[in-house]
């Protein structure tokens, strides 16, 4: 694979191509029939004092009509006491321009003061893009990783966010008699690496949360024979996970059992409450972006499973396919969440956007099969690695097996930086914020690995 763009991706250029009503975000009835006709006598003055015209073709200020300001009246705003004449304020569909079925009934929402961030530079809420190294890895034998510079690294910090974590898991129910063992895995000091957005522990406790409900649907339900995982089991749970996350209207007495198993179940109470959380910060839109992207990550999970049961080794291609759609893209779905702002669902899901935060969840995952390659060997039931499948299907060492794998990383990250690099000119806030906050995320995935107890 190569960093070269995928013929047929949409440009940066075409993410602001989109109809008026997407851009300025209006509502009200018929606002998908907008459109934006030039200024006529009848509202502004054809002319926009010179300047020109900015994105979009929308006038860059709106100058009242009439002759130039007098010294006298200059940088004085006319006044109702001035004995000046306040000029009439259009309405909004009149002032752009705006023309279609349902105009009369526009409204503009104001934009959200906690989605500009303060500062665009390399502080807590900053744009400005994560330098790229080469990062040594494991014991340093192997070839490096390709990957950012790591955001933010503040052990006290994470180390709050761990024990919180720790007590929200005593609390559900979840690694009931292993919880010396969740601690020292240290999912807050995830959480604090990869979301150097904020420093605001309830802020960080969504992602924490989240994360951890995860990886125990990924222990009980998937992985670890030892806590119960089975392979015909798991499609049955995951169907109850949807359930957990995203309730279904009342079905009389059916939902009282359905209660019941919800319940008695610690994973889906953990999911349950960590979605809370979520929802208690989140806008909608995020809280079923999660949701759905955690239901697609599930349909992998369904293949591994068969693949387990039936003892049969996938082909790499296969595998690859599978593990794209369940990668750490589904954490990376809480970025803008943590830092306090939101990426409209209509730059999230665009694809030149998409494609470039599924190479840094691919990228990320593909850390987590490196460092995982041995535990998993060893489990009863081996699950997919593509350390292992690529040592299978070409019969290879398992450190050609590995060096293989990196090579795959470092050009899906290669991937990420040429999709960041043409994303830059898209003038959005959100967006660059979010790009560059899965350089982060990609970082600290892999100064957490390297450090925690969970893969020793």
């Amino acid at each position: 694979m190569t960093a070269e763009p995928v013929p047929g991706m949409t440009p940066p250029s075409r993410l602001l191509s989109r109809p008026v009503s997407r851009l300025l975000e209006p509502t009200g009835l018929g606002t998908s029939g907008l459109r934006c006709r030039p200024p006529s006598s009848g509202g502004l003055p054809p002319s926009n004092g010179g300047l020109p015209p900015s994105r979009g073709g929308l006038p860059p200020t709106i100058r009242s009509a009439g002759p130039p300001p007098t010294a006298s009246s200059a940088g004085a705003p006319p006044t109702a006491s001035s004995g000046a004449q306040l000029p009439a304020m259009a309405s909004p569909s009149r002032l752009l321009g705006l023309t279609g079925i349902g105009t009369s009934a526009l409204r503009f929402k104001p934009p959200e003061l906690d989605s500009q961030p303060p500062d665009p530079g390399l502080g807590l809420g900053g744009t400005a893009p994560l330098p790229y190294l080469e990062r040594e890895w494991g014991d340093g034998s192997y070839p490096p990783l390709y990957l950012p510079a790591t955001a933010r690294s503040n052990s006290a910090l994470g180390a709050a966010v761990n024990e919180r974590l720790v007590a929200w898991a005593s609390e559900v129910g979840i690694y009931a008699d292993q919880l010396d063992k969740f601690r020292d895995a240290g999912f807050g000091q995830l959480v604090m690496l990869a979301h150097a957005d904020t420093d605001d522990v309830d802020m960080l406790m969504i992602a924490a949360r989240m994360n951890a409900a995860w990886w125990a649907a990924d222990d009980y339900y998937a992985d670890e024979t030892s806590l119960g995982a089975t392979p015909t089991e798991l499609p049955p749970r995951l169907a109850l996970v949807m359930s957990a996350m995203d309730p279904p209207p009342p079905a009389g007495d059916y939902t009282r059992q359905l209660e019941e198993v919800i319940t008695a179940d610690p994973v889906l109470v953990a999911l349950r409450s960590a979605t809370g959380y979520l929802t208690e910060q989140a806008s909608p839109a995020q809280v079923m972006r999660a949701c759905n992207t955690t239901f697609q990550m599930y349909v992998s999970w369904t293949a591994y499973a068969a693949w387990r049961y039936l003892e049969k080794l996938p082909p790499v291609w296969r595998y690859l396919a599978a593990r794209q759609h369940d990668s750490f893209y589904t954490s990376m779905t809480l970025i803008d969440v943590v830092g306090g702002y939101e990426l409209p669902s209509s730059m999230f899901y665009e694809r030149a956007f998409h494609r470039a935060l599924m190479q840094a969840g691919t990228a990320s995952v593909l850390v987590n099969d490196l460092h995982s390659a041995e535990r998993e060997a060893a489990d009863e039931l081996p699950d997919s690695n593509l350390v292992l499948l690529i040592a299978a299907e070409d019969k290879v060492t398992l450190r050609e097996a590995t060096e293989r794998t990196v090579e795959l990383h470092n050009d899906f990250v290669r991937g990420f930086e040429a999709s960041q690099r043409e994303l830059s000119a898209v003038a959005s806030v959100p967006l660059q914020r979010f790009l560059r906050g899965a350089q982060a995320w990609m970082a600290g995935c892999l100064e957490w690995h390297g450090s925690t107890g969970r893969y020793q």
